[in-house]
């Protein structure tokens, strides 16, 4: 296939390339601050035409995401407490300068709940802020022991898997906000990416040492020193991303430390 962003590539790092959740578009953004979308096209045709591209002033981008309803996009950047929401509907871009209630010097790394519902925004400090997705106001914080380096929510909603520097995982449940569970992550001397499979089997959890664990979810919930279904060590570098695909037959793991270093499992 050609490459998706062949009209338009960036002029630095991309940080963020994702499908729209029900249209044939693909996002690309990243450290040139701006945002740009894709018509995918079938595979005979030329070139992916550029549907647009946002540009932010002064805003490289940390991260972006689509919506549930692939109606808004959610960019944070990389030294920024604000966060921009691009609604495609209206072609309009809106800044939410400051959440009331959130004390952060910078916000970037977030997760939107699979129901659309909340948008979890990693904090310092082990801080957690809970929005809710329609207004983008704080629900409710929650705080784990060390550094929360990672989140995920359950394909439901109802809970939320956080992974700390220090390799521990904390459950939690999105309705009272109450920690249901912690468990270690077995030889993680540190924690960087998680991951819950669509049909809430599986947790995969990716450490610095570049080792994958695979648990089931059920033992997750239970022990405190879960063994693992699988460790995968394919990776010599810092594992840093790890997803699987809809149909939970396939675990991405992958390290942006190095060249070539993606592995499906």
């Amino acid at each position: 296939c050609l490459p998706a962003n062949q009209e338009r590539f960036a002029n630095g790092k991309l940080v963020t390339v994702q499908f729209h959740p029900s249209a044939q578009v693909v996002m690309t953004a990243g450290h040139d601050r701006s945002v740009s979308l894709f018509q995918v096209k079938n595979f005979n045709l030329r070139y992916n035409p550029r549907i647009q591209s946002i540009y932010l002033e002064s805003f490289p981008i940390y991260k972006a995401c689509f919506s549930v309803d692939g109606e808004q996009v959610i960019a944070t950047g990389t030294h920024h407490k604000m966060f921009f929401v691009y609604d495609m509907m209206s072609g309009s871009i809106i800044p939410i300068q400051k959440v009331r209630g959130v004390e952060e010097r910078f916000l970037r790394n977030f997760e939107l709940s699979p129901d659309g519902s909340f948008m979890l925004l990693t904090g310092t400090s082990g801080y957690l802020h809970l929005l809710s997705m329609k207004t983008k106001e704080l629900i409710s914080t929650m705080k784990v022991n060390g550094r929360c380096t990672a989140s995920a929510f359950t394909p439901d909603s109802s809970k939320i898997y956080s992974y700390s520097k220090e390799g521990e995982v904390f459950i939690w449940d999105v309705r009272s906000r109450k920690c249901l569970h912690k468990f270690e992550d077995e030889g993680s001397l540190e924690g960087k990416c998680i991951a819950v499979s669509k049909n809430n089997q599986y947790v995969a959890c990716g450490s610095a040492s570049g080792v994958v664990n695979l648990y089931t979810t059920d033992v997750c919930l239970k022990e405190n020193h879960p063994k693992p279904v699988k460790a995968i060590m394919n990776l010599v570098t810092s594992a840093t991303c790890v997803t699987f695909n809809p149909t939970t037959e396939i675990l991405a793991v992958a390290s942006r430390e190095t060249d070539e270093a993606v592995k499906l499992v």
